[in-house]
């Protein structure tokens, strides 16, 4: 049955308004659709969110969202492997460092890729995958940690404080090349940072340190983690066998 001309421009209307709200929502009118793949993409941008809740105007990566996407990676069997995209200013020191080794106890492939800045607690979370990249632009700061709030001028906020860097420079220095003397020195270099201290390294330096594996950007992280996928299903074979 044919349809009526007022039934006709209701369908059109409908349809336009249908990419109306695509624009709107997604800047574009064709919406691509995620293609079956063995490998999954976790960002981590903006600021790291911890125990306290951060304004609603901040991006932000909340913990809480992350430590079930990395439960579910690795109990999908279909998950071979895991990229993470890094373009974080840091933020909170507990939640930054359970990101860190729920990736680097992961026994699925990871490689990370450094995008635009890994800075801050995002550098543990850079070095914490089995091979890192970071772009030839993209920079990170290495500094002391900071304590927000209420502070109590004891001996022991210091000591506190002292046992938590403790952390961070044991995590970067057991799952990077860089050695822990020169870890502290680039966290604790004068001169470098405008009022502060600590150091900004930019690509090739960051690689130089030690701490990241190599310069590259996505097609260089997909190829090496192919190549991890396949020595990991190599091992698999081995074992079975």
């Amino acid at each position: 049955m044919k349809e009526s001309p007022q039934e006709q421009e209701k369908d059109k209307s409908k349809g336009q308004s249908s990419i109306v709200d695509k624009i709107q929502q997604l800047g574009q009118s064709n919406v691509p659709q995620p293609a079956d793949s063995n490998i999954h993409v976790l960002p981590i941008i903006g600021q790291i969110e911890g125990h306290v809740q951060l304004p609603s105007q901040n991006k932000t990566t909340k913990y809480e969202h992350m430590i079930p996407q990395l439960i579910a990676i690795e109990q999908n069997p279909k998950i071979e492997g895991l990229v993470v995209l890094l373009n974080t200013v840091g933020g909170d020191v507990e939640a930054g460092l359970a990101i860190s080794e729920m990736i680097a106890s992961l026994s699925k492939p990871t490689v990370s890729i450094v995008l635009g800045g890994g800075h801050s607690i995002g550098v543990p979370i850079a070095v914490s995958a089995d091979y890192s990249f970071i772009a030839e632009t993209a920079t990170m700061t290495i500094h002391p940690i900071r304590m927000t709030g209420l502070v109590i001028g004891v001996p022991q906020t210091f000591e506190y404080m002292d046992k938590m860097q403790d952390r961070v420079v044991n995590f970067v220095t057991r799952h990077s090349n860089v050695d822990e003397e020169k870890f502290k020195e680039l966290m604790f270099a004068k001169g470098n940072l405008t009022r502060d201290i600590g150091t900004n390294v930019v690509g090739q330096q960051a690689v130089d340190h030690g701490l990241i594996d190599a310069v590259g950007g996505v097609k260089e992280a997909m190829s090496k983690l192919n190549e991890l996928i396949d020595h990991n299903k190599e091992n698999e074979k081995k074992v079975v066998q």
